[in-house]
């Protein structure tokens, strides 16, 4: 690990995660190249679905081996992934191969899965409850360590199904259990049963949850990872389009919610009605590609190919690189994004 060059301040942020499938792969790049940068630490981390792996993973990296033992992780973990992937039936076909189109739209098998899911639970058509994701996560975190003592806060958020209300796994109690529940969606997975309590995927009441950032973490300043996109250029009209757009509002409400407090509470010390020393003053920066997001489709969050998740990792490290260059000076100082313009 670098040190940072003579001079040089660190400066110590927290993150928020989202979830989107095989798209975390680009939040993989995102903490890929944050990692690289020894200018910036990690305080805290609040995930959930598939940046509730990134974030176990990368949580667990540092303790054992710090800045690169968390690269590494994050290396194996996905890797990992594509190579459990492969045995599924869920594969580009030979003309997605051919246009290099990550869709999995012309996917005899893709079809066939979508339309067994709209009509058939998992409790039916899955009902030994395998989750190949389960092995990997398994294999890649030592949960005990974690609780023992994570070099990093870790926020992992999960939805109560009997009561709708949001739970929030600590690295405190963290199992590979509240990993999985973070990302199960009631579609494709059954609720998973932690102390008497089922959950499914977080998404739907944080995505990610901001609180514990605010709440539990010294730092002020709160990098969001965005996977789904916050903005559409056109209005859907296919069924699946206009399923995935649901989705994607639906997953954004909650984390929406959240800035509009952060918002509030930001004008309150604008306008002098509350003192910095009454409350926290946050400062809210993001890091996303819509452009790319906005460019593929739900099915390709099902898609787990290496070259697939390269590129998206590629792409998040790229993006992540150049918002460093352009707002490493804000960080502690101001935010570096309109919250009420982004969000509101």
């Amino acid at each position: 690990m670098r040190a940072p060059e003579s001079g040089t301040s660190v400066k110590t942020i927290n993150l928020a995660l989202q979830g989107g499938g095989s798209h975390g792969a680009f939040t993989w790049g995102v903490l890929d190249r944050i990692l690289e940068d020894p200018r910036i630490a990690i305080e805290g981390i609040s995930a959930t679905s598939a940046g509730a792996m990134n974030a176990a993973v990368l949580a667990h990296g540092l303790t054992i081996g710090g800045r690169e033992g968390a690269r590494q992780a994050l290396t194996s973990f996905w890797r990992q992934t594509a190579r459990a992937a492969s045995f599924s039936p869920l594969q580009p076909s030979p003309f997605d191969r051919l246009t290099h189109n990550h869709w999995l739209e012309h996917s005899p098998a893709h079809l066939v899965f979508d339309m067994m899911s709209r009509v058939l639970s998992p409790y039916q058509w899955n009902p030994l409850n395998y989750n190949p994701l389960r092995g990997v996560i398994e294999q890649a975190v030592d949960f005990g360590a974690l609780r023992g003592g994570s070099a990093v806060k870790l926020f992992l958020t999960a939805t109560n199904v009997r009561t709708g209300k949001v739970k929030v796994f600590t690295d405190k109690e963290v199992t590979a259990d509240c990993v999985l529940a973070s990302c199960c969606l009631p579609f494709l997975h059954q609720a998973v049963s932690i102390d008497g309590e089922y959950y499914w995927d977080g998404g739907y009441m944080g995505n990610p949850a901001l609180f514990p950032l605010i709440y539990d973490c010294e730092s002020r300043d709160i990098v969001v990872v965005h996977i789904n996109p916050m903005e559409r250029p056109d209005v859907p009209q296919s069924a699946r389009d206009i399923m995935n757009r649901i989705n994607e509002i639906s997953f954004n409400s909650s984390l929406m919610r959240e800035m509009r407090a952060v918002a509030f509470v930001t004008k309150l010390l604008d306008d002098k009605k509350l003192k910095d020393n009454e409350v926290k003053r946050m400062l809210v920066h993001a890091i996303s590609a819509d452009d790319l997001m906005q460019s593929l489709g739900v099915a390709s969050k099902l898609n787990a190919e290496w070259e697939f998740l390269m590129h998206l990792h590629e792409i998040g490290r790229e993006r992540t690189g150049a918002w460093i260059e352009q707002n490493y000076h804000a960080l502690n100082v101001e935010s570096t994004i309109d919250i009420r313009g982004t969000y509101l």
